[in-house]
């Protein structure tokens, strides 16, 4: 594993050479297949020649010819027939979508990736000695591809347990639990059963949702009759987190594993790939990861929309602007517009951070609030009333016909810990959302379009029931933070008892 320190560090100081590269083996490997000749992939195509001929794609756009991947025919969009499939609700809209696996993607890109996050970990922290011990890891589950029936080896399910049934022997050696408990698909069971394995497992890293590994870390101290899960797992000393960001989980954290040596390091491994890292202990930013078998594009967000959309290459890109994640991959997605938009920090190395969703964010009154603000804003109200959430959502508040002048937003906010102030928990939301985002600061000045958000307090378990009641409970499902309609949030305002709502 030390020797990827070496690749890390090639693609590092040299990204656009690293970028050209993996281009021209997608278009090299993928030349014969329908796509290939349909865009002419054989023909030596430059960067410039290949964002050209081949459109920018949604899932939507695109799932004509996925449909025909997850049939079964072969050669459509990537060489050969793909067995594997990335069951994702997504979070543009309601229906599943159907991410293809290829061989390539999993170990050119999340082994590959896995090994590098490994190497750094050990680089970074080598008196931890976090291989010495188990990683444990909750996975999703998957089941057979149900647009072939006829084909058990045909699956679909969570990019986790995708990866987890396809681990090379040197992963599945050092993680827990088993896979049979760690792809049970009934996740109250899950956690009740890999709690009790672990209990005496030496446990040295832990790597997931931060959602589901509270859980699990409660049940674990609940079984040992434990203070916190310092005194079952000596050893632990670093936890891999993804999916959701991890500010409002930090404190949490601290709580249920209060340890000066305790690391947290933040991966982008999403659906589609596993896209970048955070190679710095002290710092957030997440190093792209550019010879694992993505080729990046990034889309200005004035372009969205656009007819004729043009997305920067990587050597176009400038710190701060937002940008939409486009990305041509070794699983067959070509040009495709993932739904993630970031922003650099960096380009020496290339670091960028995940600022929101394309389609997931608060605008109803020109406001512009992206997920990275209300992370940050819900962040700083936990640290300054001791509270700590579990999950939440916003949406927009439309006055009546009396007062169309103004608007608002409505937060459900569900707490692990309840905020010793809450009047002060809506001030601060409201004040660092202000400081952050200067559209919502000019539009709340004198309540001028704005005015002050509506904390609504759900009960305890009130997302995991919505979850449940939608099938997406577990996994990398999760709720919404942001929306510009009210529909989601109504329907969870629906679970509330009536004197809450």
């Amino acid at each position: 594993m030390q020797r990827r320190l070496g690749d890390i560090a090639q693609f590092r100081n040299h990204p656009h050479e690293a970028q050209a590269q993996v281009l021209r083996t997608l278009l090299h490997t993928a030349r014969d297949t329908e796509w290939g000749r349909q865009y002419g992939f054989g023909d030596g195509l430059t960067a410039a020649d290949f964002a050209q001929r081949v459109p920018i794609s949604t899932y939507e756009e695109l799932y004509p010819a996925l449909e025909r991947v997850l049939q079964g025919e072969a050669d459509v969009l990537w060489p050969g027939r793909v067995q594997w499939f990335a069951k994702s609700s997504g979070t543009t809209n309601a229906r599943s979508k159907y991410i293809p696996v290829t061989r390539e993607s999993l170990h050119e890109g999340h082994y590959r990736a896995g090994r590098d996050m490994t190497a750094l970990a050990t680089y970074h922290y080598p008196e931890h000695k976090v291989l010495g011990g188990k990683t444990l890891s909750l996975g999703g589950t998957h089941a057979p591809n149900p647009f072939r029936p006829a084909e058990p080896d045909s699956r679909v399910g969570d990019v986790s347990a995708v990866i987890m049934q396809n681990l090379p022997a040197w992963a599945e050696y050092i993680r827990t639990p088993p896979l049979e408990l760690a792809l049970l698909d009934e996740w109250e069971e899950k956690i009740e059963r890999i709690a009790r394995h672990v209990l005496t497992q030496d446990v040295t890293v832990l790597a997931g949702v931060p959602t589901w590994m509270i859980v699990l870390l409660r049940r674990v101290v609940e079984l040992a009759g434990a203070a916190n899960i310092t005194e079952v797992w000596p050893n632990l000393s670093l936890f891999l987190h993804g999916a959701v960001a991890f500010g409002p989980y930090r404190e949490l954290f601290r709580q249920l594993i209060p340890r000066e040596r305790m690391h947290y390091l933040e991966i982008y491994n999403a659906s589609e790939g596993y896209l970048a890292l955070q190679d710095e202990p002290n710092s957030e930013d997440l190093l792209l990861l550019l010879d694992h078998g993505i080729y990046y594009e990034f889309l200005p967000l004035d372009q969205l929309g656009q007819q004729h959309p043009q997305a920067c290459t990587l050597a176009e890109v400038e710190i701060g602007p937002r940008y939409a994640l486009i990305i041509s991959t070794n699983a067959g997605l070509w040009r495709y517009n993932i739904g993630d938009t970031v922003r650099f920090t960096s380009l020496a190395p290339y670091r960028i951070r995940i600022t929101g969703r394309t389609k997931h964010f608060l605008n109803a009154f020109g406001e512009e609030v992206v997920i990275e603000n209300a992370d940050a804003a819900i962040a700083a109200a936990c640290q300054a009333t001791g509270a700590t959430v579990r999950d939440f959502t916003a949406a927009p508040i439309y006055f009546s016909n009396t007062d169309t002048s103004r608007g608002g937003h409505q937060w459900l906010v569900e707490f692990n810990v309840q905020p010793t102030n809450p009047e002060r928990f809506v001030a601060v939301l409201d004040d660092t959302l202000r400081h952050l985002n200067s559209d919502y600061d000019a539009k709340r000045h004198r309540d001028l379009a704005l005015v002050r958000p509506v904390v609504t307090v759900a009960p305890p378990g009130t997302f995991e029931q919505w979850l449940a009641g939608k099938g997406k409970l577990g996994g990398q499902h999760k709720v919404p933070r942001l929306s510009n309609s009210r529909e989601l949030l109504e329907e969870i305002l629906r679970l509330l008892p009536k004197e809450i709502v």
